[in-house]
């Protein structure tokens, strides 16, 4: 469904991934963990393509590209990619002069070209799946954090993505506004949604991830199913995260 293979990416001398490899099955969530400047949130941009890869193969779905260094990907292969995918940021960024369901709606009316109705229409069902059609007309800034972030993920929903991929989804909500977001992640992966998330929220990593990538230095130094490398990882250096990772959020200090 979605292979990434020898994917380098520097940013000028510094090589922050060092041909990484993973392979994501359709319908499985896949969470990439490990210490900040690891390379998670890169590997996850250079998934739909915010971070053009310096070197490597990319492929979601039927559509595939290769990157060389100093060749430039075409643009029209780059947006070919990135519409198999929506992203949810770990600040919501949504528009703040535009209502919850006309930020949902916006990207299938400028985009798509939907007409505005039947847009419209698409939008009040995503909210009512993230339990946000009741604040359907509400701006942006009268809702909490975790009713932005749930109407990022609708408005990531909407173009029906081949992959949702969710840049630290909880780490800017306290914990009570953060479970809403689980919640609704769960549910979408219960659904068979095919999901991709950096994260450090380790509650939400075994809550719903069936795939645990633990990156460190811009390479995998682990991976494996989400159960068993929890619970009994190889790696003394992933057993050394994790028991950090439960430490923190034991003592109500993880973000």
């Amino acid at each position: 469904m979605i292979g990434l293979t020898d994917i380098e990416k520097r940013f000028g001398d510094n090589v922050v991934l060092k041909g990484v490899s993973v392979a994501i099955a359709e319908g499985t969530v896949t969470a990439l963990v490990g210490p900040s400047g690891g390379g998670k949130s890169t590997l996850l941009r250079c998934i739909n393509l915010l971070e053009i890869p310096t070197s490597g193969t990319l492929r979601i779905g039927e559509e595939t590209l290769a990157f060389r260094p100093g060749e430039k990907a075409a643009s029209k292969d780059v947006q070919r990619l990135r519409r198999q995918t929506g992203m949810v940021f770990q600040n919501f960024q949504l528009f703040p002069h535009r209502t919850a369901i006309e930020n949902v709606m916006e990207g299938l009316v400028t985009v798509l070209k939907w007409p505005a109705e039947r847009a419209r229409e698409r939008a009040l069902a995503l909210l009512e799946k993230v339990g946000m059609a009741h604040k359907a007309d509400a701006w942006p800034a009268t809702l909490s954090g975790g009713q932005q972030q749930r109407v990022a993920i609708a408005r990531a929903l909407a173009p029906s993505p081949k992959v949702l991929l969710c840049d630290e989804p909880t780490s800017a909500l306290d914990p009570e506004l953060a479970q809403e977001v689980v919640d609704v992640l769960g549910q979408l992966a219960s659904e068979g949604t095919t999901m991709v998330m950096a994260t450090h929220d380790l509650r939400l990593a075994s809550k719903i991830a069936n795939e645990v990538v633990f990156l460190e230095a811009g390479v995998v130094v682990e991976s494996g199913q989400a159960a068993s490398l929890f619970a009994n990882p190889q790696r003394e250096r992933t057993k050394r995260f994790i028991a950090t990772l439960r430490h923190e959020q034991e003592s109500g200090g993880a973000a």
